[in-house]
């Protein structure tokens, strides 16, 4: 079973999540679910300082498991944050999904409550109420490919109650180094190779790359029996599991009327959702995905008996039997 990170502050509780990203709009489509965490988002934002900051002593390359020394003396009161190594590719901010590698251990003891560099690395939000406030303010404005250290006071990460999954008590400072993978935000799109589309019964999606919502030209004709799912931009990342989580941009249109029933391009939001929990939802959906590309569009046609059958969502354009057509970002899996 894949090991929770014990950063996240809240998770979501429902199939899937509309996530606010790049912009101050954080929605959801389903009620996210109380986590333990003191993370206090009511709390004044932090003065940031350079240190002091404990040593990396070994495991100094980007990307590369650190080890970090103990704290010496006592911690700053304030938010220690220091660019280790200084990337060059787009700079995070609030509201951004970001993919990281990190290390945290306790400053006084040197003990590592948690990492990922022996996992996958962690997708989260930098939003309050999504993560650690000292994570929050310690990695805005940082650019993807840095590897930033940060000393993180109880004010700014479990407050006074502490954590006690993590063995973190409610005065310990905690040190983390972070790899900032990638970003995404509501402007992502997936750049793979461009697939040709020579089937004249299929749908046919754009291949713009700018973060709108590509066209769906949907064919005159019956939809196929059976699930389709194509590349259209095929990514060079690793394929999506069953078990995985993904990050995603998509739109849904219905095969018969054309109309669009749900999207997220252009909304100012990005679609957060476990492939084992969408098969509850449109098990096609989940079917066609798996197995696909991290960093791919692609196209899926879903029959009704793998979507919604007879029973659609009331007051919407699905009908009974209606067959769907999905265009997908698959932006990043966890």
């Amino acid at each position: 079973m894949r090991r929770r990170s014990v950063l996240l502050a809240a998770v979501p509780a429902g199939l899937v999540t509309l996530a606010g990203c790049g912009d101050n709009k954080s929605t959801s489509s389903s009620k996210a679910s109380a986590a333990p965490s003191a993370s206090a988002s009511s709390v004044p934002p932090p003065k940031i300082v350079d240190g002091p900051l404990p040593a990396i002593t070994a495991g100094t390359k980007f990307d590369e498991k650190p080890t970090v020394a103990k704290g010496s003396g006592d911690p700053s009161k304030n938010l220690a944050v220091k660019t280790v190594i200084a990337g060059s590719g787009k700079s995070v901010a609030e509201n951004d999904f970001i993919q990281a590698n990190y290390l945290g251990q306790i400053w006084s003891t040197a003990k590592v409550f948690d990492q990922s560099y022996d996992r996958t690395p962690l997708l989260m939000q930098l939003a309050q109420g999504s993560i650690i406030d000292g994570w929050l303010y310690g990695l805005a404005g940082k650019k993807v490919g840095s590897r930033v250290l940060m000393a993180v006071p109880p004010t700014w990460g479990y407050g006074s109650s502490g954590n006690s999954q993590a063995g973190i008590k409610g005065t310990d400072t905690l040190v983390f180094v972070v790899d900032v993978l990638n970003s995404f935000n509501s402007k992502s799109s997936s750049t793979g190779k461009e697939v040709a589309q020579s089937d004249a019964a299929l749908p046919k999606v754009g291949t713009n790359t700018d973060g709108k919502a590509p066209s769906i030209d949907i064919p005159k004709a019956d939809p196929p029996k059976k699930l389709v799912s194509n590349y259209v931009l095929e990514g060079d990342g690793a394929e999506v599991q069953s078990a995985q989580t993904i990050l995603c941009q998509f739109k849904g249109e219905v095969w018969d009327s054309g109309k669009t029933f749900e999207q997220t391009y252009e909304s100012g939001r990005l679609a957060q959702f476990s492939v084992e929990q969408m098969q509850q939802v449109v098990k096609g959906l989940a079917q066609g995905i798996t197995g696909k590309k991290v960093g791919s569009r692609i196209v899926v046609v879903v029959p009704p008996d793998l979507a919604y059958g007879n029973n659609p969502p009331s007051g919407g354009v699905v009908k009974k039997g209606s067959t769907l057509v999905f265009s997908v970002d698959i932006l990043a899996a966890m």
